[in-house]
């Protein structure tokens, strides 16, 4: 009985090590699939693909990874640019080392933290969480020191308890990049550089172009503004594919990679919250600072996830086929993609996928 379990052991083990053997990363460069088509990626519709990124998008540099491999690739995928909104789900990534070794603890509250800004607090919003603060669900509704939120869809300050109520507003996020530097007591450009940068071998990575900005009349809170190549945020979209770890090494905790991708938010209560998210083409969820994409009765799109960002700023994940989607819209060029043209991209990419 004891052989036979061990065999079982065993075979186990061997599986396990081929499997961890086979996944591919990037090094210096990416590499390219050298047959895409015995991949499942026909030719045909993957040009057909570029050229409706051509005729109906604005996007300005695309790549699609494939187990660890691009398989094709749009534009400038070198350029550093603004990801906007991306943001927010790069400094999810960072938050894992520091809730794991207990220097963040998600479960303090504004008033634990003196939290306090321009306009001030009430009693119950001094209640909300980091937690609630991630996840937006803090139940505060202040103006933030930038726009680019649905803050116009608010209730009434102070009528919703902190973690009941759905609501994508800046000074959430915005105060979550200060209260992570204030407990961290190190600059969230930094922590990119040494948690994602030179691990993940980024090849455009630009610590000097990293710069926070707001009114701090509104707020004093800024917004932490990044920008990043296409080819380096698909790096970032393989790390949450592969649960955290890249290459032999645990970057972000697998427990976290986890904790940011829970749905805290069904894509209906979001569209409760907000009806125009009705409109965008897929049902999303929230989690911790990462849409989610739900409702869908596409299987290349199960458990799929995004980073989302304004003008056309995008990371996705498709866990069920092993695939990466990173896609930008510079807005130097006067170029921008609306959320609905967003959606259809991230369709139409795995409806050329055809699994051999």
């Amino acid at each position: 009985m004891h052989k036979i379990l061990w065999m079982i052991y065993s075979f186990c083990f061997l599986l396990l090590s081929c499997e961890s053997k086979a996944q591919i990363y990037p090094g210096n460069t990416w590499s390219s699939m050298e047959n895409r088509e015995a991949m499942g990626w026909p030719n045909t519709a993957c040009s057909e693909f570029t050229r409706f990124i051509a005729d109906s998008t604005n996007i300005t540099g695309l790549v699609l990874v494939h187990k660890g491999q691009i398989v094709m690739e749009y534009g400038n995928i070198s350029e550093n640019s603004y990801i906007a909104s991306c943001r927010k789900s790069v400094l999810a990534l960072l938050y894992g080392k520091y809730v794991d070794n207990g220097m963040i603890d998600l479960d303090m509250t504004l008033e634990d933290l003196k939290i306090n800004d321009v306009t001030k607090l009430l009693p119950i919003e001094k209640r909300a969480t980091i937690k609630d603060l991630i996840s937006a669900r803090s139940g505060v509704y202040l103006r933030a020191s930038n726009g680019g939120d649905f803050r116009r869809f608010a209730p009434e300050r102070g009528s919703v308890e902190p973690g009941s109520h759905w609501l994508y507003n800046n000074w959430d996020f915005n105060v979550a990049g200060y209260i992570f530097e204030q407990e961290t007591q190190s600059n969230i450009y930094d922590e990119i550089n040494s948690q994602l940068a030179l691990p993940l071998q980024m090849q455009d990575w630009d610590r000097g172009l990293q710069k926070k900005s707001g009114n701090k009349e509104l707020s004093k809170f800024p917004a932490y503004h990044m920008w990043f190549s296409t080819r380096d945020m698909a790096r970032m979209g393989l790390l949450m594919l592969r649960n955290g770890k890249w290459k032999e090494k645990q970057i972000i905790p697998k427990d976290w990679v986890h904790e940011v991708l829970k749905q805290r938010t069904s894509y209906l209560e979001a569209q409760k919250s907000v009806p125009l998210l009705k409109k965008d083409g897929l049902d999303l969820g929230y989690g911790y600072m990462w849409w989610l994409i739900e409702n869908t009765t596409d299987l290349r799109l199960k458990n799929a996830y995004s980073a989302q960002g304004a003008l056309g700023q995008n990371i996705t994940v498709y866990p069920e086929i092993d695939v990466v989607l990173a896609f930008k819209t510079n807005s130097i060029y006067r170029r921008r993609n609306s959320i609905q043209t967003q959606m259809k991209v991230i369709r139409k990419a795995v409806e050329i996928y055809n699994a051999p």
